[in-house]
Formats: structure tokens, C-alpha cells, sequence
């Protein structure tokens, strides 16, 4: 199905790595992605014709990778660098209603800028949550599954409730802490629909590690903000896009067709055209 008309920007600074996969996924889906380095939002230090607008575009991703090196934490750098440039263009784009996605690094920056779990209205804003080390101490790369809780997020919408998904996981800081009394407030972000994906077994039960490779705590692997059109997950959807990604597409002796990040962004673009 041709998507022409779905322009979207992978946004991109120094150790951002997951982009050119991204792109490749969304592509196929017949929409228009570009990948974005942040400096050709602000105007700095690139040629005029190169220059970009977010405005211009209907989706933003902020895709998986190490941005800044990760120095600090995770997310920390490219995050302050986006507030600081394009903080107020990035408000407004959210105000009104453009889906703006996460993806392990990029669930980071949005929540490291506040945009998730979020406040209403899109308003960026200091951390009210943190994707912090791993329970395990070290990077955890596998595939993983996550579950659809049923939440807010509009693309899913028609999608029953405790589908599964897999997604492989890559990250060394993913397990979500959030602020203040975290018992309290995860009853919150469940009773708001917030929780976008559990983290849960092969068999669609509840999780305890590997199959939650973070730790983090009520298996959340993913969230929303309170309208729904933002969202960030630690897994990555891109990396199952195809069929022969599969781990066990030789066991099976299947590797054409598609897989479970094709269904999942489908869903995103399909929702996305609709609503444009």
C-alpha cells in the first residue's frame, strides 16, 4: 500500500545506530522516511538546502543506538540537546496530535525530557522517570515478548488485549524506575492507559528474567503519554521486521514474509494515514 503522502524524520545525532534499519522497515511500508541529524533541525552547521523543518513531517522516531555515547546516561546528552534546540517546535508538534515514537535509546530521550510518561498537553518538562541499569549489571541482547496491555495508544486500538509480540531486546539501561511512590504511580499509569507493552514469557505468562531483561518493575516495557501519541518501548520492533530475522527461521525453514515489527508498524502508519 503506497503511503507517499507519511513523511516521517528518524532523528539522529553522534551514536545513534539503529536509524538506517528503521528507515528500511518504514520504507517498505511504502511511507517516506528520512533520517534527521538534530543539527538539520536547528540550522547549524549544514548547507541551506539541507536544512529541515519538523513541521514538514507527519511522524517523528527517535530510534535505538548510543547516542552521545551514553555518557552520563543513557538518553541524557540527546535529550538536553533536543530540548535546548527544538524543544518548543517539538510541543507544538505533539499538541497536535503527530505520533511521536521511542525506540530503546530513543525511549530514553522522551523520558528523559519528559515527555513520558508526559504531562497533558505535550509539555516537555524535568525527568518524572528513568531507564537505569539492568538488574543484571551488564547489556542484555535476545529475543524478548512483549504484551499489548490494552492502553491508550490509538494504533492498537483494534488489536485484543494481551496480544504478544516479539521484539528483540538490546540495551544496558532499561529498567524503568519511576518517581515518587512507584507502586502508586504505576497504578496510575494503569488506570490512564498508559502502559503501551509488558515485558512476558514465550508462552505469554508473566515474566521474570531473561524474558524481562531489565528488571524493571511490573514488567513495563513500554509506555505512553496521556494523549497516546507519543510512545516509547526498550525493544526493538525493526530488528523482527522480517520474517528472517527470526531466531528460529532455520529450525523452522521459513524466512520469507514478515514478522511481528512489520504488524506493529503497520498498525502506527496505517493509524498515522488515516488521521493525516
Amino acid at each position: 500500500m503506497a503511503r507517499r503522502k507519511l513523511a516521517i524524520a528518524l532523528l539522529s545525532i553522534e551514536g545513534t545506530n539503529c536509524d538506517d534499519e528503521l528507515r528500511a522497515a518504514l520504507a517498505n511500508l511504502g511511507a517516506r522516511p528520512e533520517i534527521v541529524h538534530l543539527k538539520q533541525f536547528e540550522g547549524r552547521d549544514v548547507a541551506r538546502e539541507d536544512r529541515r523543518r519538523l513541521a514538514d513531517y507527519q511522524l517523528l522516531f527517535v530510534p535505538g543506538g548510543f547516542s552521545a555515547g551514553d555518557y552520563v546516561r543513557a538518553g541524557a546528552i540527546f535529550g538536553a540537546r533536543v530540548r535546548a534546540s527544538i524543544g518548543p517546535d517539538l510541543e507544538e508538534f505533539v499538541r497536535g496530535g503527530s505520533i511521536v515514537g521511542g525506540i530503546c535509546n530513543g525511549f530514553q530521550v522522551l523520558t528523559e525530557i519528559g515527555l513520558l510518561p508526559g504531562r497533558p498537553g505535550g509539555r516537555l518538562g524535568p525527568p518524572e522517570a528513568a531507564l537505569m541499569t539492568n538488574d543484571s549489571g551488564h547489556y542484555e541482547c535476545r529475543p524478548t515478548f512483549v504484551a499489548w496491555e490494552g492502553g491508550r495508544f490509538p494504533a492498537l486500538q483494534d488489536t485484543p488485549r494481551g496480544t504478544r509480540f516479539l521484539f528483540p531486546s538490546g540495551h544496558a539501561e532499561g529498567k524503568l524506575v519511576l518517581g515518587g511512590d512507584a507502586a502508586a504511580r504505576r497504578s496510575e499509569l494503569l488506570r490512564d492507559g498508559q502502559i503501551l507493552f509488558r515485558w512476558v514469557a514465550p508462552d505469554g505468562g508473566p515474566a521474570t528474567y531473561p524474558w524481562n531483561p531489565n528488571g524493571s518493575e511490573g514488567n513495563i516495557a513500554g509506555l505512553t503519554n496521556p494523549e497516546g501519541n507519543v510512545f516509547g518501548l526498550m525493544p526493538h520492533p525493526e530488528r523482527y521486521f522480517f520474517r528472517a530475522q527470526a531466531p528460529d527461521w532455520t529450525r523452522e525453514g521459513a524466512c520469507e514474509g514478515f514478522g511481528d515489527g512489520h504488524r506493529f508498524l503497520d498498525a502506527i502508519l496505517t493509524y498515522a494515514e488515516q488521521h493525516a
